[in-house]
């Protein structure tokens, strides 16, 4: 008798009796027919050249904004997000479809003059063949976007398997992805991990983000199959703020950071150190601020704080406050979906998990530090380093101290969150694995550079 295969379930984490999706999971064996039609669909779509691909990619991004308010309203209620920054999420993922349409066009090699005698070298990028993309819930229209604009600009087709949270918004994104595009060269694998490890162990190229266990291990699987990949992971991300900084910017900037969508960003802020005198205006601030936050239903336009994803979620993070001196939040809101007030803790022990492990909620822990040389160290004891915040009127004094930080991204006075993405994103250490992702830097990662050398024909 064969087992019944796995339920996937999409919840509204605002009213978790309210079921988007409930479907069964499609298994190894349809992950590996969509890899193998995606590379059927490949060459036909790389032949096409450079004007096919270009009015697709722009076609897409007119489908995505003549849907927007449907989008919008799609990630509030299937993942939480606040309605003005799921609005904000929409306009971005338009806006990245717009920048890569423009990408075909761009030079794909070079020419060089040979070091003797006549003839070329040229070097030329060509793609991979299958993307196989791996995305989160949280950002359920961006991420996928700006993973598979690039890849399909410079000639590869796609299959993208999106967290089951966001299995809604990946199927509505591919409705309108795939009526700009030719049969099989984007396609959206619903799933968990069995279709997750099946796509690694059949694409081309592999583009993650997700947790950072599960990072890892598609990197390690990769790397044994000899193809390229990036992973973006976690981060445990620090804005240091300086005696000098204006502190209610500061203060506005970091509770934007830790408090907006409920704190569930890679790029979140988690620990605030405070150095020297700033410390007791920035705690007195900081506090007031979040205390501030209007906690509630994320349809609403003035919610900042709205659900975590889950129960779980939400219990990691009120576990995390257990036993801590709390300055602001430390409770659960008597919401019907999964809600914890903005929180900032202080006099956090060393070995805390707050300041080892990411959280991934509205949570943090406030630091003192004696200087600049000094909060550094802290930012950088951790096992991540993803992006840094930094606040000061003083920028001598922060560029002196910016190059001593071990993160991928740094971010002055403004904050830690936020994205642009036509420049380069990931992180160090634990943080990310492999290539940058966004920019030109994106494009570079879809394709391999070949290297011809043109010598003339000897004649007799």
């Amino acid at each position: 008798m064969t087992a019944a295969a796995p339920t996937l379930t999409s919840r509204n984490p605002a009213d978790p009796s309210d079921v988007l999706v409930s479907i069964p999971a499609p298994g190894a064996f349809a992950a590996a027919d969509a890899v193998e039609r995606a590379r059927a669909a490949q060459p036909g779509w790389l032949t096409g050249g450079a004007a096919a691909r270009s009015a697709a990619l722009g076609a897409v991004a007119a489908a995505i904004e003549a849907a927007a308010d449907e989008l919008a309203a799609l990630a509030v209620r299937e993942v939480g997000k606040p309605l003005a920054e799921a609005r904000a999420e929409v306009a971005r993922t338009v806006a990245i479809w717009r920048y890569y349409a423009q990408a075909p066009y761009e030079p794909s090699g070079a020419v060089h003059e040979p070091a003797v005698g006549p003839g070329l070298l040229l070097t030329r990028r060509r793609p991979h063949g299958v993307a196989g993309l791996i995305t989160p819930w949280n950002f359920p229209f961006a991420i996928p976007s700006w993973k598979a604009a690039p890849a399909l600009a410079a000639g590869n087709t796609v299959v993208l398997k999106p967290a089951p949270e966001a299995t809604a918004c990946a199927r509505r994104l591919a409705s309108l992805v795939e009526q700009a595009l030719p049969a099989d060269v984007f396609t959206v694998l619903p799933g968990g991990a069995t279709e997750g490890n099946a796509l690694v162990s059949a694409a081309d190229v592999v583009s993650f983000t997700g947790s950072t266990t599960v990072g890892q291990a598609v990197a390690r699987a990769t790397t044994a199959r000899g193809i390229p990949v990036q992973a973006e992971m976690g981060g445990l991300n620090a804005a240091i703020v300086l005696p000098d900084a204006d502190i209610g910017q500061a203060a506005a900037h970091i509770t934007a950071s830790i408090a907006g969508y409920a704190g569930q960003k890679c790029t979140a802020t988690s620990r605030v150190i405070a150095v020297g005198a700033a410390l007791d205006p920035l705690r007195e601030a900081l506090s007031e601020a979040l205390r501030a936050v209007t906690v509630g239903d994320p349809a609403d336009p003035s919610t900042v704080c709205g659900p975590l994803i889950n129960e779980h979620a939400r219990d990691q993070v009120s576990a995390a406050w257990d036993g801590l001196s709390v300055l602001a939040g430390g409770t659960v809101p008597g919401l019907p979906g999964w809600y914890a007030a903005p929180t900032l803790v202080e006099k956090v022990s060393p070995g805390h998990r707050l300041l080892c492990e990411e959280v991934f909620g509205p949570i943090a822990a406030l630091l003192p530090a004696d200087d600049l040389a000094h909060a550094v160290r802290i930012t950088n004891s951790v096992p991540y380093g993803l992006v840094t915040s930094v606040h000061s009127t003083g920028l001598d004094t922060v560029l002196h101290g910016l190059d001593q930080l071990d993160t991928g991204m740094i971010r002055v006075n403004a904050p830690s969150t936020g994205v642009d993405f036509h420049l380069p994103f990931g992180g160090a250490k634990a943080s990310s694995h492999g290539p940058r992702e966004q920019g030109r830097a994106a494009l570079e990662f879809y394709t391999s550079s070949r290297t011809y050398t043109l010598s003339p024909a000897q004649t007799m």
